[in-house]
């Protein structure tokens, strides 16, 4: 993992944990999920999905997020540490492109209805405008390559399927919705908050 990511809990999330009792379980997810490359689950879903989500900072340190769309396979995984996607037109803004030029930090959210799955990414990224690169992207006007730091998967429990189906673990007033199958495996069992212990 690149040191200067930073590290992946800060005093927030640390005191939040601990006001939740999920500091045993935010580590070890760590400990079971957190990657510096890409696997093979990885680089196939996110090769299948058609959409992400881009998150960038400005150079006054303020979020930008971005829905990007096309056909499946938008991203292109190079290698395991490698990414690139191209930039179509758009508003004129180039408010993620331009934030990536100033400092180069983004986030990726890849989510795919059907299986439910969500990946996260961050690493760090550079604007391609070389005709070479921009080529192998029909209709681009620049590519982003991004250089993978972290990945970790994500719950997919929230997610609601294609059509408007809402998940079954949303919570409403008179309905328990079911424990998720990952709090049940044994790597995690022991570490989940005191007032799950029992589930």
């Amino acid at each position: 993992m690149s040191e200067q990511m930073g590290p992946m809990y800060g005093r927030g999330a640390r005191h939040l944990q601990d006001r939740f009792d999920s500091r045993r379980l935010a580590d070890r997810l760590l400990d079971v999920t957190l990657h510096s490359e890409l696997n093979d689950d990885d680089c196939l879903h996110i090769e299948a999905q058609s959409w992400f989500v881009l998150a960038t900072v400005d150079e006054h340190g303020w979020p930008d997020v971005s829905y990007k769309g096309g056909d499946p396979g938008i991203v292109s995984v190079v290698d395991r540490t490698t990414l690139r996607f191209p930039s179509y037109d758009g508003n004129g803004m180039f408010r993620s492109l331009g934030n990536i030029a100033d400092n180069g930090r983004v986030a990726m959210l890849f989510v795919d209805t059907a299986r439910p799955w969500r990946l996260r990414l961050h690493g760090t990224a550079t604007v391609i405008t070389d005709d070479a690169a921009v080529e192998q992207f029909h209709g681009a006007q620049a590519v982003v390559e991004v250089q993978v730091g972290r990945v970790f998967p994500n719950c997919g429990r929230y997610i609601h399927k294609g059509g408007g189906e809402i998940s079954k673990y949303v919570p409403r007033p008179g309905y328990e919705p079911p424990v998720p199958g990952w709090k049940e495996l044994d790597a995690f069992r022991d570490v989940l908050p005191s007032d799950q212990q029992d589930i």
